[in-house]
């Protein structure tokens, strides 16, 4: 299979200029990603993005990575009901820095290969262009019709909000960036998820209008889960790539508990496993699903990519400290394992109140396990709470310094995957 072919196999292309695989096909082509800084973290909706640069590269084109640090500025309205905050230079600055870091991790950036990969920062090209210079060079070559008609204005414009003229502008912004990255480095392809189509027609225009060249370009679908809910969403918020951010373990865990449907789509999307072994492993996974197959194998590649093999390790001997043996008592956690856990809330709570027994329900809203103590007692009715793995069957259960572990902690359970580690000090 071509690049496209594979793509298509794997479901990472929703929508393609005509023309773009002949081109891949010819020649050693330039390509590029816009990330936004809104963070110092990319999060795993950047993965499908960074993947598409990964096969990119592997089939010897060289891909350009750009971080939009003019761009940051200004806000892209795609897939938004609303105006984000901007950002000052600053903070801009710092979230550069983290996700340039975090690209080198993915990227062969060897000077010596004729397709390394390049990152670039289009603020570069904007910081000493003048407004009245981009209204005449670029902003003259579309018209306002051509730009009230791309679906993510349209909506914006339809809806309470409205749209403001920064944003309105957006568009122009970022086919800029596809003209200058074409005219100054040879970039023929822009790639991007499905709510980018507009801004990146916009960008080939301009290619076509001021440089009267061809540019292409395609676009992956926007992921969301088989229950409808927001791809790399959690109950915690984003699913990071910075292991600050989400431990190992956590991410780990999202992979791992995804459902057989998405499980078995993601296999293709977010592993480099060939055609025949994914269905080899689909075929054995639906033999018995219990075991879990697609999962753990999707949670090992995505982690060990994202990781590395100590991160992987790291996560799988959390996990089986934290589930391998459900029935049996926490006091098989060393004080080492307790310390070490990952993806673990920790919180810290006053030795006089365990000596003197507090309890339960005051225990798990004062520590904030719980919001609220009618809300404590709603999780203890549910049968959703357990002390040291030994779940707690009533309100009148008493917190006292005979469930301390090694002197100190107390593991606690929310449901089936949240765990709290109380230090009593």
């Amino acid at each position: 299979m071509n690049l496209i072919e594979e793509l298509k196999w794997r479901g990472m292309i929703q929508d393609i200029m005509p023309g773009t695989e002949e081109q891949l096909s010819k020649e050693m082509t330039s390509a590029y990603i816009g990330f936004d800084p809104t963070s110092d973290s990319l999060h795993i909706g950047s993965l499908v993005p960074i993947l598409l640069l990964v096969h990119l590269q592997k089939a010897g084109h060289k891909p350009f990575a750009l971080v939009g640090g003019a761009t940051g500025m200004v806000g892209d309205p795609s897939g938004k009901s609303e105006e984000r905050n901007l950002l000052s230079e600053d903070v801009l600055n710092h979230n550069l820095a983290g996700v340039k870091k975090q690209l080198e991790k993915f990227l062969d950036f060897d000077p010596s290969k004729p397709n390394k990969a390049e990152m670039v920062n289009n603020y570069d090209w904007f910081k000493n262009m003048r407004f009245l210079d981009f209204i005449r060079d670029v902003g003259k070559h579309i018209t306002v019709n051509y730009m009230s008609a791309k679906d993510s204005v349209k909506k914006r414009l339809e809806g309470e909000n409205g749209m403001s003229f920064t944003e309105f502008t957006y568009q122009l912004v970022q086919g800029y960036d596809f003209y200058w990255l074409w005219k100054n480095k040879n970039c023929k392809l822009q790639m991007g998820g499905s709510d980018q189509w507009g801004n990146i027609t916009t960008g080939t225009e301009l290619i076509r209008r001021i440089g009267n060249g061809e540019a292409f370009a395609f676009t992956c679908p926007l992921l969301t889960k088989a229950d409808g809910g927001k791809f790399g969403k959690t109950e915690k918020g984003n699913v990071w790539l910075d292991p600050e951010k989400t431990s190992p373990y956590a991410f780990y865990q999202f992979w791992l508990n995804a459902t057989d449907a998405d499980a078995e789509k993601w296999i293709k999307i977010f592993t480099f496993l060939p055609a025949v072994e994914i269905a080899s492993l689909a075929k054995e996974h639906a033999a018995n699903p219990g075991a879990r197959l697609l999962q753990r194998t999707l949670a090992r590649h995505v982690t060990t990519f994202v990781h590395g093999e100590e991160g992987y390790n790291k996560a799988l001997a959390d996990t089986e400290k934290m589930f391998a043996n459900q029935s049996a008592s926490a006091v098989s956690l060393s004080e080492e394992d307790l310390q070490s856990l990952d993806g673990v809330a920790r919180f810290d709570y006053t030795a006089t109140k365990i000596s003197a027994g507090v309890d339960i329900v005051t225990f798990l809203a004062e520590t904030g396990i719980a919001p609220s103590k009618g809300e404590a007692r709603k999780l203890i009715q549910g049968g959703g709470i357990s002390i040291n793995r030994k779940k707690i069957e009533g309100t009148d259960f008493a917190v006292n310094a005979s469930l301390l572990l090694h002197g100190k902690y107390i593991l606690a359970q929310k449901g089936k995957k949240n765990y709290y580690l109380v230090t009593v000090a």
